[in-house]
């Protein structure tokens, strides 16, 4: 594994040595453009590997990206590397559907401490809910970034993040009105400790996040990629483009439902991917909460 291939991967020239928040932010921002949060192994016939070696090959050398489990590690190692003080931590998703938290750690974040702050850096995220800067670790302060606007909760050494969603505008969706079903709230993204984690404290829900009939991970293939301006995303056959703040606290969503033939080539195109072997898109159960 070698830190300038990592750098080449992620279009990333700027200087590494200064361990700033500057530079974190950079490298933070460069990951987040370039390698997909994506589980299109489960659905193409590969499984999602924790071994670290097993991670760079795919996400470096073969152009893939990945999930928390990967991208996360994948950047915890290219930040201790760089000589950050980091340490792993577990989440635990808040599910809408259930109006609830998982019951356990399914989710892998880093913590990274500069100038005696500690900052949570989480490049492993994906959608609307993906942060592009790290977050001080402070509690009620509202940290507004280009997605919107963030917060941590602190009660009794238990943290939540949550974010302050704006309004949708699908032009090609109720006749170009703002959606009344995406009006501007707070949402609940994942809480956590600051219990420090081993990767191998993962391995059961790696297992289990690509296996079971409950995970949204098995019921939807997902891709999505953050760009200059909002994201790309497809789910199954929806692709999805949004630009953030396109007007005063709304948010440009333009959707379009891809035929078979298109799926792959909007991979390709859009994010960069070429699997090995057929993708088998899916898109099951209730309306997806990633929006």
């Amino acid at each position: 594994m070698n830190i300038q291939e990592y750098f080449t991967r992620i279009s990333y020239k700027g200087p590494s040595e200064n361990l700033d928040l500057e530079t974190l932010t950079a490298i933070l921002q460069h990951h987040i453009r370039a390698v997909p949060f994506e589980n299109l192994s489960i659905h193409s016939g590969d499984t999602v590997e924790l071994e670290l070696e097993q991670v760079y090959d795919k996400i470096v050398k073969r152009n893939r990206g990945g999930w928390c489990l990967e991208n996360n590690q994948l950047l915890s190692w290219v930040l201790k590397t760089l000589g950050y003080n980091l340490t792993l931590l577990g989440a635990k998703v808040f599910s809408p559907e259930n109006n609830a938290y998982a019951d356990e750690n399914n989710h892998l974040l880093l913590k990274v401490v500069l100038d005696g702050k500690s900052y949570i850096v989480d490049g492993g995220f994906g959608m609307v809910y993906q942060m592009w800067e790290p977050m001080e670790l402070i509690t009620g302060k509202d940290q507004p970034q280009t997605p919107g606007i963030f917060q941590f909760l602190e009660e009794k050494g238990t943290w939540y993040l949550e974010k302050s969603k704006r309004k949708a505008y699908i032009p090609n969706h109720r006749d170009a009105k703002p959606d009344p079903l995406q009006a501007s709230d707070c949402r609940k993204i994942y809480t956590f400790t600051l219990e420090p984690r081993e990767i191998e404290d993962f391995r059961a829900q790696c297992a289990y996040l690509q296996t079971s009939p409950n995970s949204i991970f098995v019921t939807k293939s997902i891709c999505s990629l953050q760009t200059t301006d909002g994201i790309r995303a497809l789910i199954g056959w929806k692709y999805t483009e949004i630009k953030f703040n396109f007007k005063e606290n709304m948010d440009l969503v333009e959707t379009t439902v891809l035929p078979d033939e298109e799926v792959e080539k909007t991979l390709k195109v859009k994010f960069n991917i070429t699997l090995d072997k057929k993708l088998q898109p899916v898109n099951a159960g209730g309306r997806s909460s990633m929006f």
